[in-house]
């Protein structure tokens, strides 16, 4: 049985803040749309698909941010993209704020995440974002505030790989595809596709000598997680100026031999589309990349140890 999943990256131009969940949720099921007359079976859209990057703002009392989570999936705004979805038969992956209430205690949780949804409507899974960028506190002399560590708390779960549109698939978030682990991971689980959905400002404050190496390092880390562990890696991005700061689109969908398939031209809402043989990822899992005959895991013992300084 043939196991070609054509897959589309639902590329995100920029979300104002004055724009409302039900105008965002449109563009989603336009984009939607045209995979389906493209013939895609799954359809992944970025980080944080729904609302503005909010990170960029500081406030004092979080709970005032409350109104860019959502508490449920799927909620009244993003009801016609789940329907629309079922209708015509594609599954999605959606990135989105969530917000959840501690079954034990009063607590709150704040997370960034990723729910993918079968083609029959069923939900997957949702991954919640592993490795969160920026900084806690406001910072006032930056352009822009990246606060995440604000809004998001890291994932206490780690990575997971899915049964999922006949193959294996897992999810990670933006900051987690520069990090090698985070593919290991879920290359250890056999994966097979791996969807990622970012938003990279092109101003990186912290050192801005890199901020010309945006788009190197972002295909750089996703070619090299593809091929180290013989996976497709779909990253879609949400590009353009948003809210004054310019962003980092460059989706593209990336093969088990790190070779881009496709990618896109425009810094807007775009589509881009290809057939992923699944099949194409036992070329490398059986022979270069065999983990049960190559790798040496008695060797790596520092991996899982604390971080310290090299001396």
């Amino acid at each position: 049985m043939s196991r070609i999943v054509r897959v589309g990256a639902a590329q995100l131009g920029p979300i104002e803040r004055h724009h409302s969940r039900e105008e965002v949720v449109a563009r989603l099921v336009s984009l939607l749309q045209a995979a389906a007359d493209d013939g895609c079976r799954l359809v992944v859209y970025p980080e944080l698909a729904l609302t503005t990057f909010f990170p960029r703002w500081f406030v004092d009392d979080i709970a005032t941010a409350d109104h860019w989570y959502e508490t449920h999936m799927p909620n009244e705004a993003t009801q016609p993209l789940f329907d629309e979805a079922q209708r015509l038969g594609i599954g999605f992956c959606l990135g989105y704020a969530l917000l959840e209430h501690d079954p034990v205690g009063d607590a709150i949780r704040r997370w960034n995440v990723q729910t993918l949804v079968e083609r029959d409507g069923s939900i997957v899974g949702t991954f919640k974002k592993v490795h969160i960028p920026g900084h806690e506190g406001h910072e006032p002399d930056r352009p822009f505030q990246h606060l995440e560590r604000y809004y998001f708390e890291p994932s206490p779960e780690g990575f997971h790989v899915w049964d999922a549109f006949g193959g294996r698939v897992g999810m990670m978030i933006c900051n987690d595809r520069r990090w090698p682990e985070s593919y290991r991971e879920m290359g250890m689980q056999g994966v097979e596709m791996i969807l990622c959905g970012y938003n990279t400002p092109l101003h990186y404050a912290p050192d801005p000598s890199q901020d010309p190496l945006q788009g190197f390092h972002n295909a750089l880390v996703m070619q090299s997680g593809a091929y180290q562990n013989g996976t497709f890696v779909i990253g879609v991005a949400k590009g353009g100026t948003e809210e004054g700061v310019p962003s980092l689109a460059e989706s593209s969908i990336i093969a088990p031999s790190g070779e881009i398939l496709a990618s896109a031209t425009t810094d807007g809402d775009e589509l881009i589309t290809a057939d992923c043989d699944l099949d194409w990822c036992r070329q490398y899992k059986n022979t270069l990349f065999d983990m049960d005959r190559y790798r040496r895991p008695e060797v790596y013992t520092r991996l899982s140890a604390p971080p310290r300084n090299a001396p």
